[in-house]
């Protein structure tokens, strides 16, 4: 519709209208024309052959052929100019006279079978219309007889019309009746046409004018005189053309008017963003200077700490009463509190910074979880909460994350739990979310029976800095930071965290975290032989607890009868039909109910040889007491897996790493291991050394060259930054000059960031394991690339199955049997030397330990020297390297402060940070040199005290 012009409108709505009126009413009337024409015939048939078929009745009768012909032909003659001819029929259908010689009887005549109509009719054909009436004899009627039959028909006349006239009529009606119309239609269009001459061209002329002002051409005006409403239409265009002119003009000075002012404006911007950068790098300067006061105040503050920590503990080692023991052991608690939450404040430092590091490295889920809830034990034992963990039996326990984080918001969750609890219990459930053949998604779960929080408290739970109530800092104490961190942490190991609380009804926290499953399982969990089949007698009145360790001796495929009560315990003992081989006597002991449960072990031992007991208490004084009682072993709950081992296997538990140590089976190939730093050399010969049968070391890449071309091997260990030749360019080498080509070369550092890894890879290295090697993972590696299916063996597992928990608990015991007080190796602050986790790095070999911890103490001031002239000299890359090399030297020494440290430096200067920006982390590597350096006499004594099992 938009396409159609005005002028067509205008054609449209004039010409169109009349024609189709004029043809309407000329058809009506041609067609009533017709009808009439039509029924005048009919009806003037009528009137002649009607009175025809009355007189036609006697000469019929009588046979007068003569009359009837004179009759009929009379009529004929009259109304010749319209009948054709006229014939009458005797009623068998046969000519009795015509009007016409040449007429066409046959057309008239009616057709066989066909009866004589009682009346009038005809019947049309193209040219003629054929009329037939009956004759009927009136004399019948007046007949005497019965014979209802009606009058006598004695035959028909019938005539034939000539249309052709009648037709002539009509056409010529109908055509005069168009032409008329087409008359009209022909004056209506040039009526039309005049009327476009007069509207549609001014009014196109008006639109070419409008068109030229939307193009920008506001001078154009529409010209002339025109007529009536169009004259209008022209001043107002014209109008509107005028005021579009003057808008311009003015839109124009607004536009040159607000250029000035944004030239003014831009101006005052520039002023303002030199003013804005000015005071950025006096923002960037104070977030320096917050960062240089908060490493500052961490190594005042961490140093008397330290001192006084460590001195506290030299206290505790002399004779003391019980009032001094009472006061020192609470300054030494209050300075570890302090020290945490200086910890804590560090941590959400670097967790706002980005600057926090989620590893992925193999671990045991029960073991890790067990040496936390080990720590907190001693909390919940002085509040006499019953503390229980339970891990799900399915779950795996060869996992490849983060155990440190993992430990640290389990142990924030669990010690929140025991601190807002003052009776009752503190359970912790461990389930997966999801798992499959590649990962597990883990959810644990921590809940109390304490105070709770009210909605409102509920919404400041994950506030930095804020506690559920303002009250709880200073009745409870903490920085409100650890729901914070765990939060964070979480969420970096792919995670959530969340709780269910309610005001005196306690309280339900959750986190879940993703983890790899090891396809090499680090520790088997098969049913101890000698526990097999075994029927044990369990005493628990909490249920958790009962449940936890119910599932722990099922999956040993013990004979578990649990009790409730004691009398339910008693019943079982005197029962003659059940005997038991173990007693599992579980009781929340007090100094009022020592006697009595005495009295229970006594009863107990009567009737079964074997009798453990586990209670709220980690004294050793009260330990002994109960052992010498008649108990076999005597557990502070909770209860672990390894404790209970341990107990019942007695001395038999270390029988697997005696094994491991004397008949281990070596894999029957030659390995290259290749590293600059000689401690680090001589640690990765002695693991290796435990799994091949031969190992020959480089000190630098071009000595692993010339070895590799006189040589194959069947795997390489390759150091990255080595002086002479760093790795990637002795891989390059020996992939091009040697015929260890195809040997599989694993990159082995100490620190890799994502990228880095992946650069490596594309570099041609086979793989990359990360400093400190684990012994699960050189294994693993062996495994992967020498195809070895058939050299790994149960014993080699069993070396790895050896945890650091059940060894200090060994140790601790021991050390408590000679001196009657806490151990040294309880001592060592473990957030400078986990030797612990030291041992375990070197497969348990305490003079190896000892070695390398010796080795950094000695490197450490000449680390400290070149590190401190390179920052005076500006050189980040020396400092990167040196760094880098420190890091590597740290690995196996288990020395967390000062690994992380370095470990963040490192990450920062590889992601081109400055020198600057790393400055507060400098600050805390001298921190922690220095702290190393001034505690290093005393822990080499300590560690030279702790007796080897």
């Amino acid at each position: 519709m938009q396409k159609i012009s005005l002028k067509d409108w205008v054609i449209l709505l004039t010409i169109l209208p009349t024609t189709l009126i004029g043809f309407s009413i000329a058809g009506y009337f041609s067609y009533s024309r017709f009808t009439e024409l039509n029924d005048f015939l009919t009806e003037r048939s009528q009137s002649i052959i009607e009175p025809l078929a009355i007189a036609s009745t006697d000469p019929i009768i009588y046979r007068q052929r003569e009359k009837l012909r004179h009759i009929i032909g009379f009529a004929h003659r009259n109304h010749a100019t319209m009948i054709k001819s006229i014939a009458v029929f005797t009623k068998d259908n046969q000519v009795f006279i015509t009007s016409a010689y040449h007429g066409d009887t046959n057309l008239m005549r009616l057709r066989a079978g066909q009866q004589i109509p009682a009346s009038t009719s005809f019947e049309t054909t193209d040219d003629y219309l054929i009329f037939r009436t009956p004759i009927i004899n009136e004399n019948s009627l007046f007949q005497t007889n019965n014979d209802n039959s009606g009058p006598e028909v004695v035959g028909y006349i019938a005539m034939q019309i000539d249309r052709s006239k009648i037709r002539f009529n009509q056409q010529s009606q109908l055509l005069v009746a168009f032409s008329i119309v087409l008359l009209g239609s022909l004056l209506s269009g040039i009526f039309t046409f005049k009327l476009i001459q007069n509207v549609t061209r001014p009014v196109s002329s008006m639109v070419q004018a409008v068109d030229r002002i939307r193009e920008g051409k506001l001078e154009s005006r529409v010209n002339g005189q025109l007529i009536g409403e169009l004259n209008f239409l022209k001043n107002g265009i014209n109008a509107m053309a005028q005021s579009l002119g003057d808008y311009h003009d003015e839109m124009q000075r607004s536009i040159d008017q607000a250029t000035i002012d944004l030239r003014d404006s831009l101006e005052q911007f520039e002023i303002q963003n030199v003013e804005l950068n000015l005071a950025k790098r006096k923002a960037q300067d104070a977030n320096r200077v917050k960062s240089e006061f908060l490493a500052n105040m961490s190594h005042e503050l961490r140093t008397p700490l330290n001192g006084v920590i460590g001195f506290t503990r030299q206290v505790l080692k002399t004779p003391l009463n019980d009032t001094q023991r009472d006061y020192i052991q609470t300054i030494e608690r209050s300075a570890n509190n302090l020290l945490a939450i200086i910890n804590d404040i560090l941590d959400f430092s670097k967790l706002d910074a980005g600057k926090m590091i989620i590893e992925n490295i193999p671990f045991t889920l029960r073991d890790s979880v067990d040496e936390a809830i080990t720590l907190l034990a001693p909390s919940a034992h002085k509040k006499n909460i019953e503390l229980s963990v339970r891990i799900a039996q399915h779950l795996p326990d060869s996992l490849i994350g983060d155990a440190m984080r993992i430990k640290q918001v389990l142990t924030n969750l669990a010690n929140n739990a025991l601190k807002f609890t003052e009776k009752g219990s503190v359970t912790v459930d461990i389930d997966s979310e999801h798992i499959d053949k590649q990962s597990v998604v883990i959810k644990v779960t921590v809940s109390d029976t304490g105070i709770g929080m009210n909605s409102e408290q509920q919404d400041a739970i994950f506030e930095a800095f804020g506690q559920a109530d303002k009250s709880i800092t200073r009745l409870y104490g903490g920085t409100g930071l650890g729901l914070v961190i765990s939060q964070r942490l979480a969420r970096e190991m792919h995670g959530d965290i969340g709780f269910i609380s309610e005001g005196g009804r306690g309280s339900t926290f959750w986190f879940t975290f993703q983890c790899e499953i090891n396809p090499l399982q680090m520790a088997q969990l098969e049913a101890p032989l000698p526990l097999k089949k075994k029927r044990i007698l369990y005493f628990e009145t909490q249920t958790h607890s009962r449940i936890a360790t119910s599932e722990i001796l099922q999956s040993w495929q013990m004979d578990i009868t649990p009790v409730t009560t004691l009398d339910e315990l008693s019943s079982a003992l005197n029962n003659e039909q059940q005997r038991f081989d173990l007693a599992l006597i579980s009781h929340d002991v007090s100094p009022t109910a020592v006697s009595e449960l005495k009295e229970l072990v006594t009863l107990t031992k009567s009737k079964i040889d074997k009798v453990y007991l586990a209670i709220n208490s980690n004294s050793p004084s009260l330990q002994e007491l109960l052992v010498a009682g008649g108990a076999n072993a005597c557990l502070s709950k909770p209860l672990t897996r390894a404790k209970l081992l341990k107990a019942m296997l007695g001395q038999n538990n270390h029988q697997p790493q005696e094994q491991a140590d004397n008949g281990q089976a070596k894999v029957p190939i030659k390995v290259l291991a290749v590293d600059d730093n000689e401690a680090n050399l001589k640690l990765i010969k002695a693991l290796l050394l435990e799994q091949v049968n031969e190992v020959v070391t480089a000190s630098h890449g071009q000595e692993a060259v010339e070895y590799c071309q006189s040589e194959k091997y069947a795997l390489i260990f390759m150091d990255i930054q080595m002086p002479t030749m760093d790795g990637i360019s002795a891989l390059k080498a020996i992939k091009a000059e040697t015929f260890n080509d195809d040997t599989p070369i694993v990159a082995v550092t100490a620190h890799a960031l994502a990228g880095e890894k992946e650069k490596l890879l594309q570099l041609g290295f086979s793989a990359y394991i990360t400093k400190p090697i684990d012994e699960a993972m050189l294994h693993h590696t062996i495994y992967e690339y020498c195809d070895l299916d058939l050299f790994i063996s149960p014993v080699i597992e069993q070396v790895i199955e050896a945890t650091p928990a059940p060894l200090l608990e060994d140790k601790e015991v021991k050390t408590n049997a000679q001196n009657g007080e806490n151990s040294q190796a309880d001592q060592i602050p473990p957030d400078i030397v986990d030797w612990p986790l030291a041992l375990t790095r070197v497969g348990n070999k305490e003079h190896i330990a000892e070695e390398m911890f010796a080795g950094l103490i000695a490197s450490l001031p000449t680390y400290r020297f070149d590190i401190e002239q390179a920052i005076e000299s500006d050189d980040k890359n020396e400092v990167k390297r040196l760094v880098h090399k420190l890091n590597g030297a740290c690995c196996y020494t288990a020395v967390p402060n000062l690994s992380k440290t370095l470990n963040v430096i490192e990450t920062s200067l590889k992601q081109e940070a400055s020198l600057i920006d790393v400055e507060p982390e400098l600050f805390e590597l001298e921190e922690h040199v220095n702290q190393l350096l001034n505690l290093a006499p005393s822990l080499i004594e300590t560690f030279s005290h702790i007796p080897n099992d």
